[in-house]
């Protein structure tokens, strides 16, 4: 009974199932012997529809699969070889791979199905093969493309260029065609192209490798044993304790310190601060010089010193003479600087740079007996004064040279200036450095009184410091005695020419029997000389402050005055623009014949008017034809008009209230304070009829109100302006009378030639 139930329950599956594998059959014909590409696809489709809705999902077989295998992960990677026909499963049908629009599943018959993989393979076979030797040229594998395999690769192909270049493998054939000389020529790629190609190596050059800088044995090294010497730095190694030099230098206190310390230890330890932490070796030489000990560690900042043997006498000055024969082993560079120097005074031995060591200003004396500033005279068709680019010239110069002198004081530099002078005569540039460590030093004053004493031109000032330069009005001291020597033979010529002069004329005087002769001219003679000496040679010795403020005044008085005419002709202007805009308008007189309204109207209609919202507010054009326009309109609907102001002035506000009132035959009731500003309100009147023109003709328009206003404004501002004028010009003419009267005392005049 339960077989006779489930036969019937499946027949119509079969049913179902043989048609559609009839169905599909015919398609697949139909596909085969169509030629358009959509029909067929409207086949296959058509197809794959009636499968799925045909077939229910409990005929879903898997053909392939093991009993062992996940259903689920075989239908999400479908593979097409379980596709292919099987003996055992030739009938079977197969879940086949569907569209994402397709709501079922789709069986089809292993026969059905067509395996494209085959065609696949066979249509890329050829690029398959290109891609795996590519890919096997470039990928990376261990022992085939490292450094040694590379390395191998490159022996071999040198052994190859060996013996393709030896004569076993060369062979001279003469009948073999060699080319000519033009045609090896262009055959060259380096001259093909024009010039040498960017991968060619030229065989001849060579580098030039930075040679080390030879150890120059100190001396220590010279003088102690190997093996006491390596004690020593053993030991100064360990050290932890030192003497602190600072900006001042090796002075009395680092010396008379690194004794007592080599009264207990041999070894002494020194830490140098700016400047002389910057020039080691320089600062090994001046403590070594000042303590009479030997430096037998150096390291950074750190000196070791050793007390060493006796030695003689150290006590020396911080600056002593250095002769020119001392610099003999030196540079050419020391030895000219050297030479610069000789004779200007005492060397500082403290100098923390290089050689040659500067004149230290601080040991040259305070006041020097007969000093005065040197003669200056400038070339004719010259500018004392330095330009821009001659300044610039002349830093860049400075900055190259030496250092000439080191200064500490502020003031007392006579002696400085005098060597100035001196060093001018060879350099026409002096460097004076400031010293490091220096109490109280001022750059500022120390430029300032070495320009009274020397009347050089500072170039540079700073903390550091100070250059100088002599000027183009320079003169050495045999120039001007020689100058002074041509000015008194002159004056000696011509008081010579002079007397000849006059005594020609006394003999004139006697030829003439005493009459005395007509005025002779003065032309040529001392007399006008000594006129035109006193004219432009003299030079009257006034207070220069003064008279700089007293030239500042006038200027300043002119260009006020000056000013002071502009806004006077721009205010006439301003005038007669004004006075022809009020002359368009025609303004109305008040009528006599007003209303009269008792108290108690009056202070209804001005209750009623102060709670009215709507309101008229006047501008800056004031009173003009659109106003009256809306005043009528305003009159139109209420008896009362409220105008608002924003005059300040309240003489103005009354005013415009009289005008307001006269243009439009109203009554005026009140003016009130508000706080937008000053409210005018205006009863029509009883009477009142509308006019038939609401704008006024005879008033001004909207565009000519506010050119008036705004040439009242401009007038006003201009006024304003020309007073401010009027009373700086009285100021300045009062500060000048009083300049003037200071300038009427007694002057001492100095006459220059």
């Amino acid at each position: 009974m339960g077989n006779g139930s489930n036969r019937t329950a499946s027949q119509p599956f079969i049913l179902s199932t043989l048609f559609c594998l009839l169905v599909s059959i015919y398609v697949h014909l139909l596909s085969n012997f169509c030629e358009k590409p959509k029909l067929q696809t409207l086949l296959m489709l058509t197809s794959l529809f009636l499968s799925a809705r045909a077939l229910p999902s409990s005929l879903i077989t898997y053909s392939s699969l093991n009993p062992n295998q996940n259903p689920s992960n075989a239908a999400k990677t479908p593979r097409f070889d379980q596709f292919r026909e099987k003996p055992g499963f030739s009938d079977a049908a197969i879940k086949v791979p569907t569209a994402p629009w397709m709501k079922g599943s789709l069986l089809l018959r292993p026969d059905e199905v067509i395996d494209t993989s085959y065609h696949h393979e066979t249509r890329n076979k050829g690029h398959n093969a290109e891609e795996k030797t590519f890919k096997a040229l470039n990928r990376r594998e261990s022992g085939v493309r490292g450094s040694k395999a590379m390395k191998k690769i490159v022996r071999k192909v040198e052994k190859l260029d060996e013996n393709s270049d030896s004569e076993e493998t060369q062979m001279d054939n003469p009948g073999e065609f060699k080319p000519l000389g033009r045609i090896a020529e262009k055959s060259e790629p380096g001259k093909r192209f024009g010039g040498k190609m960017p991968w060619d190596r030229d065989e001849e050059s060579f580098i030039l490798r930075r040679t080390k800088k030879e150890r120059v044995p100190t001396t220590a090294d010279l003088i102690l044993d190997e093996a006491l010497l390596n004690r020593l730095r053993r030991e100064a190694s360990k050290m932890r304790k030192w003497v602190n030099v600072r900006k001042a230098g090796v002075t009395e206190t680092v010396v008379d310190d690194i004794r007592s310390i080599w009264n207990r230890n041999e070894l002494a330890m020194v830490r140098f601060d700016v400047p002389l932490c910057r020039n080691m070796e320089r600062a090994q030489e001046i403590i070594e010089v000042k303590t009479g000990g030997l430096v037998v560690l150096s390291k950074k900042e750190f000196i070791v010193v050793y007390r060493g043997p006796p030695r003689k006498s150290s006590e020396q000055t911080n600056s002593v003479w250095v002769k020119g024969q001392d610099a003999i082993s030196s540079s050419l560079y020391e030895r000219e600087a050297d030479r610069l120097l000789n004779g200007l005074g005492p060397r500082y031995m403290d100098w923390w740079q290089r050689r040659p060591f500067p004149v230290d200003a601080d040991l040259l004396p305070e006041v020097v007996d007969g000093y005065r500033t040197p003669s200056r005279r400038c070339p004719p068709n010259t500018r004392a004064k330095l330009s821009d680019e001659e300044l610039t010239y002349l830093r860049n110069i400075a900055q190259a040279l030496p250092f000439h002198f080191v200064l500490g004081r502020n003031h007392g530099l006579q002696g400085l200036a005098s060597a100035i002078v001196k060093l001018w005569e060879k350099c026409v540039i002096a460097k004076i450095a400031i010293k490091w460590g220096a109490i109280n030093t001022n750059n500022e004053e120390m430029a300032d009184e070495l320009k009274h004493l020397t009347g050089g031109v500072l170039i540079l000032r700073n903390r550091y410091l100070i250059i100088l330069y002599r000027g183009k009005d320079f003169l050495t001291d045999e120039v001007a005695d020689l100058v002074d020597d041509r000015e008194k033979l002159l004056r000696r010529y011509q008081h010579f020419e002079e007397s000849t002069r006059e005594s020609d004329i006394e003999i004139s005087e006697v030829v003439t029997n005493g009459k005395q002769l007509e005025e002779t001219s003065k032309t040529g003679t001392l007399l006008e000389f000594q006129e035109l000496q006193r004219k432009f040679g003299e030079m009257k010795m006034r207070n220069l402050e003064t008279e700089a403020e007293k030239a500042k005044l006038e200027k300043e008085l002119k260009s006020q005055e000056r000013k002071l005419s502009i806004l006077n002709s721009k205010i006439e202007k301003s005038r007669i623009e004004l006075f022809k805009l009020n002359s368009l308008c025609k303004t109305s007189e008040r009528d006599d014949d007003i209303e009269i309204l008792t108290s108690e109207e009056r202070e209804c209609l001005r209750k009623i008017g102060l709670k009215m919202n709507s309101s008229l507010v006047l501008g800056r054009r004031g009173v003009f034809d659109g106003v009256m326009e809306g005043l009528h309109q305003h009159w139109k609907h209420r008896e009362v008009a409220k105008v608002i102001t924003m005059q300040k002035i309240f003489s103005r506000v009354v005013y415009t209230a009289k005008s307001l009132e006269a243009e439009s035959n109203g009554v005026l009731i009140s003016i009130e304070k508000l706080k937008e500003g000053h409210a005018i309100l205006i009863y029509r009147g009883k009477n009142y009829k509308r006019p038939p023109k609401l704008m006024a003709q005879n008033l001004l328009t909207k565009s000519k109100a506010l050119r008036r206003s705004v040439s009242m404004q401009r007038l006003g501002s201009l006024k304003f302006f020309a007073y401010q004028r009027e009373r700086a010009i009285e100021d300045l003419k009062v500060r000048l009378k009083d300049f003037q009267l200071k300038s009427r005392k007694p002057l001492r005049v100095v006459k220059i030639i």
